[in-house]
Order: C-alpha cells, then structure tokens, then sequence
C-alpha cells in the first residue's frame, strides 16, 4: 500500500516545495505542528486524532503506521514527545509559565504601544498550544492602554541596536508632553549621543549614552525617542565618559539611579525602620551596609545619585530620616517647609 500523504484532491503532497522535497520530512513537521498546537499532558492526542487533524487543517490523509513511524523519528530526533494513552509534546521552547510572565511584562511596560505589545504577544503564543492561548485570551481585552503613544519605538531600538554594535554615534529627536497631552520634541535641535546600553527599569526603556557636548553619562527614554539617524562618526570611548571609565555594571548602575536622573553617585546614610528593607532593596539593591539602632530602627550606607536620592527620600520621608551628608538635610527640610507652606 501506498504510503504516500496526500492532499484532498489525491496530489502527493511532495509537490508542496514549503516543506521540503521528501513526503517523510514533510509529514514529519505537520505532525510536529499538531502535537504543538493540540496537545499537552492534559489533552492527548490518539493516532485516529492525529490522522483527522492533519485532514481537517492540511486537507491531507495518512496511514496510522505513517503516523507511528513519524512519531518514533520525531522522537529519535530529540524532539520529546510522550506516547502513554496517546501522544503529547512535553517539552517546548518555552513553559506556559515563562511565556505568561514574558506576556505580562509586555502588558505592563510602557516602552511599547498598546498596537505593538498585541503583536509581540501574538508572535509568542506562537510557542505554545491553543489551550494557553484559551487561558491568556482575556489579557488582551484587559490591556490599560497606557502604553506609550510613540510609535516608532521598535523602529528606535533597532536603529540604537544597530549602532552599538557598529560603535556609531546617534542623532534623534527627543519628546516630551505638552499641555495638549500629545508628544512634541523637547527642543528644535536634534541631539547627537554616543550609544553604549539599553536597559529596563520600573517598567520603562532607557538608553545609556552620552550627550555630544558633555562628558558624563545621560539617560533617554526610548518611548520618548524618534526619527534615530545612524551616524558614521566614531561613539566617544566608554573610558572617556565619567562614570564609565570601568565599564557599565548594569545592576549597579541601576541600583544608583532610582529615577534614571544622569550625574555622578555619591554615599548616603539615612535611619529607618528595619520594615522598609523590601522597599531598600527593590530600589538600591543589596550592595549596602547595615548597621542596627534602636529599637527595630537600622542605619544603611548606600550610594546613589544624589536628585534620585532627594526624591526617593521625598517619597519614604514619612519613614526614614537622612543622617548624612548634612546637604542633604538642608535639602530635604527645605523642600518639606515649601510643601508646608503650599497648604498652610
């Protein structure tokens, strides 16, 4: 008996070039395709089950014993599928696990629009099978729609990706809210950075360059970023930039500046509640001393920028007290009394 697959219309389905030239390989993948889609521990998929979908979606007709033998060469080739009461695809690139977090941070960044976190989402359920998209479906009707309104932000990353790699500088024009609640640029001239990282803090992109004019590292939203112009001069030395000469450690980087503001770190003691370590580690990360005080209270030595420092402090102020340096006192009291005086 022929055990050639074949479409509805009875044509071998080696004609069909896209999936390769041999009717083996071919039946191969379609089978392939179908544990991915309908099957997993729960669901599984009999031989007879097997044979009906590959009717149904590709129009075309197996033996059973073609199916077996697919399987087993499947198998043979490292793909795990698991033949007990039926036949399911164990192991896939991704858990349902790991795709539903990836999916969750795509929903709730910023960086993207609320049109391009539906595509990538899309793109990765693409991984697994439609009983976890049947789970996850509601997320998209769920969408906030805060995502950011820029909507060259892809094209901005890849430009920037493109730039690193080649060690090229950048030209793009920087956006800001206006009181129209539209994004306008910030200024009429078009900055030109030397790009070295892009990074992810508290739901937002930032790239991490420096500004043509300056020598120190600044910070720029990508949300915020457009029109990006690959330039062929040189990027300015990393080793040349203050606050790079060692090379960027991104956790440490980010841990010393909370808020993303540019400028050099400088050391901080404040006092607090030993309650308040979750909220000190999530923000500055564990590279910082403690010491204890009275009571439940601790005294913790940090580093951060100063301005991500002053508003952090502003933020908690309610629950920690800076003991030093003494500026920072002067800071912090100065812009308590103004509030003060805002609701006398």
């Amino acid at each position: 008996m022929n055990n050639n697959l074949v479409d509805s219309n009875g044509k071998d389905l080696e004609d069909y070039s896209m999936y390769g030239t041999s009717t083996k390989k071919m039946l191969n993948m379609l089978i392939l395709d179908i544990l991915k889609e309908h099957s997993d521990s729960e669901h599984r998929l009999l031989q007879q089950d097997i044979i009906d979908l590959l009717n149904s979606e590709y129009g075309a007709t197996c033996e059973r014993r073609a199916v077996k033998n697919n399987i087993t060469s499947l198998q043979e080739m490292g793909y795990d599928i698991v033949a007990d009461k039926g036949y399911f695809l164990r192991k896939r690139e991704f858990t349902d696990a790991e795709l539903r977090l990836m999916i969750d941070s795509i929903f709730t960044s910023g960086a993207i629009t609320d049109k391009e976190a539906h595509q990538l989402v899309k793109k990765l359920e693409k991984f697994s099978n439609k009983y976890f998209k049947a789970h996850v479906s509601h997320i998209h009707s769920a969408s906030s729609g805060k995502n950011a309104e820029n909507q060259n932000v892809m094209e901005s990353i890849a430009a920037i990706d493109t730039a690193i790699s080649k060690g090229k500088k950048i030209r793009f024009t920087y956006l800001q809210y206006g009181t129209d609640l539209k994004l306008h640029p910030k200024r009429d001239i078009r900055y030109v950075v030397s790009p070295y990282q892009m990074i992810s803090s508290k739901g937002k992109y930032y790239l991490i360059g420096n500004y043509d004019a300056y020598d120190d590292i600044s910070h720029y939203r990508l949300d915020r970023v457009t029109d990006v112009e690959i330039l062929k001069d040189a990027r300015k030395p990393m080793k040349s930039v203050k606050g790079l000469e060692n090379g960027l450690n991104i956790a440490g980087h980010i841990a010393e500046h909370v808020y993303m503001f540019s400028g050099e770190s400088e050391h901080f003691k404040l006092r607090a509640n030993e309650n308040l370590m979750d909220t000190l580690v999530d923000n500055f990360g564990k590279d910082l001393r403690i010491n204890y005080s009275e009571g439940t209270d601790i005294v913790v030595d940090l580093k951060c920028n100063p301005d991500a420092f002053f508003y952090w402090v502003m933020q908690y102020g309610k629950y920690a007290e800076i003991v030093e340096p003494q500026s920072m006192r002067e800071r912090i009291k100065q812009a308590s009394l103004d509030i003060y005086k805002r609701y006398k």
